[in-house]
């Protein structure tokens, strides 16, 4: 960000993915993405802020479903981009016009997103993400953080728990009965 005046006046949005099998993936792979939304954050991993709504869902791969944005398989990496798609879906539909971070610990999946990088693989749906980059940074202002995996970044692991649940088709646990590293 460039110049946040206050914790409050942007939305942290963090995002995962997850896959049960990442060698040999197919359109049949199951894979799932999830959303953490906070505001408050200051971006240093203890947590602060709060959750004003989290979400998750499996990648679509059948291009005649309704939901489908691209996805040739199911894989950790279309499930990070996939996770970014539906926070930018988020921030047109309910996020005002607050700046905004995304928080990835995928460098390919940040670096596609912005255009930094170019796709070789499942580039329908690069360029759709990459769409909703560009018509969401027309409306406000915009960025993309690493967060590196796996280090107790307390939303990058609630991300990461709501991802794994959902590829395995569990619930998951509360955020008042979760710990960062629970899956």
């Amino acid at each position: 960000m460039n110049k946040l005046a206050t914790l409050n006046d942007h939305y942290a949005l963090y995002v995962d993915g997850s896959c049960l099998e990442n060698r040999d993936v197919s359109a049949t792979t199951p894979a799932a993405w999830s959303l953490v939304i906070v505001t408050g954050d200051n971006g240093l991993g203890k947590g602060s802020g709060e959750i004003l709504e989290e979400t998750w869902g499996s990648v679509i791969t059948d291009s005649s479903d309704s939901a489908f944005i691209g996805a040739e398989v199911g894989s950790n990496n279309t499930a990070e981009l996939t996770a970014i798609a539906e926070a930018l879906r988020w921030l047109l539909i309910d996020g005002g016009n607050r700046p905004a971070i995304v928080h990835t610990d995928s460098q390919y999946a940040g670096n596609l997103a912005t255009g930094n990088w170019k796709a070789k693989a499942n580039k329908e749906l690069v360029a759709m993400v990459q769409k909703l980059w560009r018509e969401v940074g027309a409306l406000r202002e915009l960025n993309w953080s690493h967060v590196r995996a796996h280090r107790g970044h307390r939303w990058n692991e609630r991300a990461d728990h709501l991802a794994n649940r959902c590829v395995n088709n569990q619930a998951p646990m509360p955020l008042s009965f979760w710990k960062p590293g629970q899956r």
